[in-house]
């Protein structure tokens, strides 16, 4: 789906949550796998690519995304960039409440900061990744999708 969106680089630190995809993108021509060595760097490479006529979508943890934080704030949400973020909801519990403060502060902080998101929990719900990805271009400013454990079961 993302080569279809048009997508040409994946900033990513591969985890527990996210790591699945890693053979499908790996395998995909169309796609440039741009490793990082922490979350943090995500966004401001993600900005570089921006800059120079790419679209590239940003794949980390939720504790990754808490890491972004001032370079998603300051670059991406400030300056109304167009970016995908999905993010590997670690600790998502669907049955209550988690003690897992991974889990507990992820949606609170994306509605802090007025970042749309949308949770994926099944392959009946890909579509939210394009719909993700083109609010991203209209807004526009980064959007998330949560990649919940269910998901990757």
């Amino acid at each position: 789906m993302l080569r279809e969106l048009g997508v040409t680089h994946v900033v990513w630190l591969p985890d527990g949550e996210s790591g699945f995809l890693y053979q499908a993108l790996a395998e995909s021509p169309d796609l440039h796998l741009v490793p990082i060595a922490r979350e943090g760097e995500a966004v401001a490479i993600a900005t570089g690519l921006l800059a120079g006529g790419k679209r590239p979508v940003v794949i980390i943890q939720s504790t990754g995304f808490y890491e972004s934080g001032d370079s998603l704030r300051g670059m991406a949400i400030d300056y109304h960039l167009p970016l995908l973020l999905l993010i590997g909801y670690r600790g998502y519990n669907p049955h209550g409440p988690t003690d897992d403060s991974a889990a507990r502060f992820l949606e609170p902080i994306l509605q802090a900061w007025e970042l749309p998101y949308y949770l994926l929990l099944s392959d009946d719900d890909l579509e939210l990744v394009r719909r993700a990805y083109q609010e991203a271009r209209q807004r526009p400013g980064p959007v998330a999708v949560l990649l919940a454990r269910e998901y990757q079961a």
